[in-house]
């Protein structure tokens, strides 16, 4: 059985204060659940994010990293430094770092393997934009993406990461794909997946849908026999919509 998951991407909002008082007010209401939380925070709310949360459920999680340990790249965050302060999870490829800031696919595996060669979990964003949508193009850049993300994995090294199917269109703009459509993309990638490796290690990596989730579409999301969780942007912020989005 995989482990429900449910993420908050917070992107580039809240300060430390809010940080660690989030966590504090949501600490005692979702203890004991049967969910895999994880909230997602700017590279400067991480530390004290993860000394807030010891003792509790909560996991902790950058929202990008550079591949190379150490370097000449000026504003870049290594991987020695999450590892360092503990981190759980990286998100890696998120369609806001691709569009706005030149990340590439090639960029995304290296990613993924500096992030698996120091213990920590990736998700891997993938999904499309609403021209390619509309262009019936889905599957295609779906399964690029992911192959790409993926290439020169082992098995064990595969069983780790995280799948997030993040339609672009449906980012930030309120415009949720319907729970059968994402059912029906996240069931092709775990195909993909299992056309790679195997249907056991298939079977073993968690996939989930994001993209305007809300506490008022999650439960029907997560009911979809193939969606293993969410990654939550806007409706993470506040701490009570993010409980009712784990305590679905």
């Amino acid at each position: 059985m995989r482990i429900p998951i449910i993420a908050g991407n917070w992107k580039m909002n809240k300060t430390i204060k809010e940080a660690v008082a989030f966590i504090e007010e949501i600490k005692p209401q979702i203890e004991g659940t049967d969910v895999e939380v994880i909230l997602c925070a700017p590279f400067i709310l991480l530390k004290d994010m993860k000394e807030v949360s010891k003792g509790s459920n909560i996991k902790i999680g950058a929202q990008n990293m550079h591949f190379e340990e150490s370097g000449a790249y000026t504003g870049e965050v290594s991987v020695l430094n999450l590892k360092e302060i503990g981190m759980d999870y990286v998100i890696i490829g998120h369609s806001e770092r691709r569009q706005y800031f030149g990340e590439t696919d090639e960029n995304v595996n290296k990613k993924v393997k500096k992030a698996l060669e120091y213990d920590i979990n990736p998700i891997v964003c993938v999904g499309e934009t609403l021209e390619e949508r509309q262009a019936e193009k889905t599957r295609d850049k779906v399964k690029l993406q992911v192959e790409k993300a993926i290439e020169g994995l082992t098995h064990e090294q595969a069983s780790r990461i995280v799948v997030a199917y993040e339609p672009i269109w449906a980012i930030g703009t309120g415009m949720a794909a319907t729970s059968s459509d994402a059912n029906e993309v996240i069931e092709y990638i775990r195909q993909t997946l299992e056309s790679i490796y195997s249907s056991e290690t298939a079977e073993k990596i968690r996939v989930q849908y994001g993209g305007s989730v809300k506490p008022q579409n999650v439960e029907e999301i997560m009911n979809e026999p193939d969606i293993d969780g969410a990654l939550v942007g806007g409706a993470s912020l506040d701490p009570q919509s993010f409980v009712k989005l784990v305590n679905f």
